[in-house]
């Protein structure tokens, strides 16, 4: 990790705490995590919070084209630095709420979206508006994947059960500051039909 990015992270904290999930960036042991799911099959994948790029990195090193991966990055500093870093990516600076509004494809074309958004600091509105845009923007198949400090998923079950989203647990790192656990939330699958008739 750059000491720079370090110290990138812990400006843009200062200025906005609850816009930045982290004083630091996240460990190359988050990203792998985070990422772990992911390779070249996954084609277009849209990042949130994308911050100095340590996900982005690590999906590269997975095999996912730098042209198919839309960065959104609503700091100004951070979206100019990703520009840098990965000037065959779309980069987007903007909040990830308007996703909702603004489609980012021409359909919902997504294999997956990489969050290293704040949810625990997000209300409810807001979260719901960024969860309706990231799906509306996925596959059928497609999963987003985020991580948290927090003990548990930092969506509510009475969001996801609205948007008919289900949640996996996929793992915990503790070499991370501090530990973080990362989720997979998905489309709910429908229920098979049973035909009583035939039983």
């Amino acid at each position: 990790m750059a000491a720079n990015d370090t110290l990138s992270f812990l400006m843009a904290w200062a200025t906005a705490p609850l816009k930045v999930a982290s004083i630091t960036p996240s460990s190359s042991s988050l990203a792998t995590l985070m990422t772990q799911e992911l390779g070249p099959e996954t084609g277009p994948v849209l990042e949130l919070g994308a911050g100095t790029g340590p996900f982005t990195r690590a999906m590269l090193a997975r095999g996912v084209r730098e042209s198919d991966m839309t960065l959104i990055e609503f700091n100004s500093d951070f979206a100019h630095l990703l520009r840098c870093r990965f000037p065959k990516s779309r980069v987007l600076e903007m909040d990830a709420a308007d996703l909702r509004y603004r489609p980012i494809y021409d359909g919902p074309v997504a294999g997956a979206a990489v969050s290293g958004l704040p949810f625990l600091a997000i209300p409810p509105r807001q979260t719901l508006s960024i969860l309706e845009g990231i799906f509306a923007n996925l596959r059928p198949e497609g999963a987003m994947y985020l991580f948290t400090y927090g003990f548990r998923c930092p969506i509510d079950q009475p969001l996801l059960d609205r948007l008919d989203l289900e949640v996996t647990r996929i793992g915990h790192t503790f070499r991370n500051l501090p530990p973080a656990a990362v989720y997979r939330i998905t489309r709910m699958k429908p229920a098979k039909s049973y035909d009583w008739r035939f039983s």
